[in-house]
């Protein structure tokens, strides 16, 4: 009897785990990135100044910054009488249990150990204080006259580019539906379209190309502001190349040899400022490109949008970004390699060091992963390996690096070619009788 009813409990339990969502009807978006990645770089996923969201509110080192928040609630609160504190409460109390959903892992899970869940009231003072502060930030950012006169954060502007690098993290995250209901309530215009504007404004300093060369398409169904960036930052080709096209180009197309390497055989560096960062051309022996700013949030962002993409479920986009650092990857192989693209204008190494730009890119693909037949740029390797192996190619590259790597081996070129000439000269004048030139 004991133990039917034993049987009986763990039926229960099995069934009680079956009613609940099934992973296709999940709407997890914001994750944990997993270990194996997070191991490569820790700090690339994690906030320096502020916690927004559930996963990094128990760290100490955070816990200073949260008084910004309360600052902007008040100055909000006064700005705005009409709106009370209730309001903003009773308005995130409806999407509590919709933004629960949207964490990958149960809310409260500490680096280090698992501590109680966050309760109801928790996570809607979360939602209200973190989400009015977000919003307050990037308003007062693209408006100054907004910000008063003690504002703690705007007369400084490491802390603006620390907030643009923490609120674009992967595990810093607020749904997105959660900052368009607070930024309705709190702007004076409010529709989809300005707070989209606001918001990519205030990254746009963050994003690793000129402002100029910024044109992206219009985000649609944002899940968080790291994916707005990602879905706003697409390449002119998204969408436009179909799976079977992939696995047509991606055989034996995985890889191609470094700058160092691709300048020898002939192939040249060219700087495209027409173009969106990921479209990448190679036309007549010619790698068109944008440049690309390194500085000291590079990594970062690159390694979250790629945590993004890792994690991604939607059809819409496909490792776009993850492809772009593997087509750096593969050009960039030491230090040689990145000054090379430096001197061509494709790289603007804001960190000075080209040894720090090579362990960047050797190593930020490590731990990632996709399938073969999703690389973007399989038809340009294709093309790059067959220019590679022409034979007049190849020996246009031996002689460019035996004897043209230098101007005494330029110099020892001209000076046998002048030699041969005259000596053909004077066989020819030797050999032809005098009578026969009459």
């Amino acid at each position: 009897m004991q133990s039917n009813v034993r049987v009986e409990e763990v039926c229960v339990s099995i069934r009680e785990k079956l009613n609940g969502p099934s992973p296709s009807q999940s709407k997890c978006c914001i994750f944990r990135v997993h270990g194996e990645l997070r191991n490569v770089n820790k700090t690339a996923y994690e906030p320096k100044i502020i916690a927004i969201g559930p996963y990094h509110r128990s760290t100490i080192t955070l816990q200073a910054t949260n008084k910004y928040k309360l600052h902007y609630f008040q100055l909000l609160l006064e700005q705005k009488k009409e709106i009370t504190v209730e309001k903003y409460v009773d308005a995130m109390r409806l999407l509590e249990e919709d933004t629960r959903k949207c964490y990958g892992e149960p809310i409260g899970v500490n680096e280090n150990e698992l501590v109680e869940m966050m309760n109801e009231n928790e996570l809607v003072e979360m939602m209200v204080l973190d989400g009015c502060f977000i919003i307050e930030l990037i308003r007062k950012f693209v408006d100054s006259s907004l910000r008063d006169e003690h504002d703690p954060i705007f007369p400084m502007d490491w802390i603006v580019n620390s907030l643009q690098r923490d609120l674009m993290l992967f595990e810093n995250q607020l749904p997105f539906f959660v900052l368009r209901k607070l930024f309705y309530m709190i702007d004076a215009k409010p529709d989809d379209s300005r707070f989209i504007n606001l918001a990519l404004d205030f990254f746009r300093d963050l994003l690793p190309v000129h402002r100029k060369s910024i044109e992206g398409s219009s985000p649609k169904n944002a899940k968080h502001l790291l994916g707005l960036i990602h879905s706003y930052w697409l390449p002119s080709f998204a969408g436009n190349v179909t799976s079977e096209k992939f696995a047509a180009n991606n055989k034996n197309c995985q890889s191609i040899h470094c700058a160092t390497e691709l300048r020898e055989a002939g192939i040249q560096f060219v700087k495209n400022e027409e173009c969106s960062l990921f479209d990448i051309k190679f036309e007549n022996g010619v790698i068109h490109m944008l440049p690309l700013i390194i500085e000291d949030r590079t990594e970062t962002l690159f390694r979250n949008l790629i945590a993004y993409e890792q994690y991604g479920k939607d059809e819409d986009f496909k490792y776009y970004v993850t492809n772009y650092v593997e087509f750096l990857d593969n050009l960039i192989d030491s230090s040689n390699d990145v000054g090379i693209l430096c001197r061509r204008k494709i790289i603007e190494n804001w960190l000075g060091d080209d040894e720090v730009v090579s362990n960047i890119f050797n190593k930020i693909t490590d731990a990632v992963t996709r399938t073969n037949n999703d690389f973007h740029y399989a038809e340009i390797f294709a093309k790059v390996n067959i220019h590679c192996n022409k034979r007049r190619n190849r020996w246009i590259a031996k002689l460019r690096r035996n004897y043209l790597n230098s101007p005494w081996g330029i110099i020892s070129i001209a000076a046998g070619f002048i030699l041969l000439l005259l000596t053909f000269t004077q066989t020819f004048f030797t050999v032809v009788p005098k009578w026969a030139l009459d």
